[in-house]
């Protein structure tokens, strides 16, 4: 009787790369921050709304919260832009390209092969 059933989901590969472990760590992090923010932000609202006395503190921290946010979200950019400086990217040209870059090399390679050797040393150093 399982037999005829279909899987409730198709395990398809991801459309993009997992991101570095540092990367991730700031990201999860920023998130939390930001979502502790909001919860601040309407905790100080609703304060106010109530006339409550827990409504000036409840503003501050939500600003001081509000700059945490801020430094957490640009540590995620900040570390991003770090592990692609020292790990680099992973670049693949376009087909386009590679065929683009195919046609040149072939063109200087004939273009050498029809100097003699001597004459292309020259004309470099006179350029």
């Amino acid at each position: 009787m399982d037999g005829g059933r279909r899987p409730l989901w198709q395990e398809e590969a991801a459309a993009r790369r997992r991101m570095p472990d540092p990367v991730r760590t700031a990201a999860v992090r920023a998130v939390l921050v930001v979502a502790v923010t909001l919860v601040e932000a309407m905790v100080a609202f609703l304060c106010t709304l109530a006339g409550s006395l827990f409504a000036f503190p409840a503003v501050l921290m939500t600003v001081a919260s509000t700059i945490v946010a801020t430094w957490a979200v640009l540590d995620v950019w900040v570390t991003r832009q770090v592990w692609i400086q020292r790990h680099g990217v992973r670049s693949e040209p376009s087909s386009t390209a590679r065929e683009l870059r195919r046609e040149r090399r072939q063109a200087r390679r004939r273009e050498r092969a029809g100097e003699p050797r001597g004459q292309a040393g020259t004309d470099r150093a006179a350029a």
